[in-house]
């Protein structure tokens, strides 16, 4: 990863509490798992933004590396790395989610 790439992302992760890089956007999600992820988050109707990283190669290979995570969609909280798809289900069902993205932006 470019130090470039590197700047770009942990400058997108201070300026949003709730991000997610994924394969589309959160109006056009473009698989089964990015879907997922935009849907959970809307039903919590949290505010969160989201990076397209087939538009982006860099950005795609940079954030697996930024995360030592091989997949995508990628949720971070309050600059945190929360995990992908599987993981925020797990976390929206035992109703941590929630907790999380209530604490992430109240500070």
């Amino acid at each position: 990863m470019t130090p470039e790439t590197k700047e770009k992302i942990d400058n997108l992760l201070q300026q949003n509490k709730i991000m997610v890089f994924m394969k589309g956007n959160k109006l056009m999600p473009q698989c089964g798992f990015s879907n997922n992820v935009v849907q959970i988050l809307n039903t919590l109707g949290v505010p969160f933004e989201t990076i397209d990283v087939l538009s982006d190669p860099e950005i795609r290979q940079g954030i697996k590396e930024y995360s030592s995570w091989p997949t995508i969609p990628q949720v971070y909280i309050d600059g945190q790395f929360v995990g992908g798809s599987d993981i925020l289900i797990e976390l929206y069902q035992k109703g941590e989610l929630q907790q999380m993205v209530e604490v992430a932006l109240a500070s």
